[in-house]
């Protein structure tokens, strides 16, 4: 296995725990995420759709990862949480609400590393 490859393994396994976990904290309702998404304007009722794309985007990382014939369903989960993550970091600084941005920023780059991974793998 080469350093590309293992540092693909790492991060998309990584990026894939970080959504399957923050999903599963928005479909509980945990408090910190009722209380981020009120401070910046996203609707209570969002936060299971929300919660979905993370889901399907997790399972398209491993898809991809685990068979090379799905890499490019791998690419295309990785560039739709990039994107997801890209609209959460739009929603904090439209709010102006930036005391707690690392944690989109967070995921928006392990989203940009899995998916520089997985076109260059």
């Amino acid at each position: 296995m080469t350093g590309t490859q293992l540092a693909y393994l790492v991060v998309t396994l990584s990026t894939t725990a970080a959504n399957v976990g923050i999903a599963a904290a928005d479909l509980a309702g945990a408090r910190f995420v009722l209380a981020n998404s009120a401070q910046v304007g996203v609707p209570r009722s969002w936060l299971p759709w929300l919660a979905a794309l993370k889901l399907a985007g997790a399972a398209g990382l491993l898809l991809g990862l685990f068979d090379a014939a799905l890499r490019p369903l791998g690419a295309a989960a990785a560039c739709g949480l990039v994107l997801l993550y890209l609209g959460a970091l739009g929603f904090h600084l439209r709010a102006r609400v930036l005391y707690n941005i690392a944690f989109p920023g967070l995921y928006f780059a392990a989203a940009v590393a899995t998916l520089a991974l997985t076109v260059s793998s």
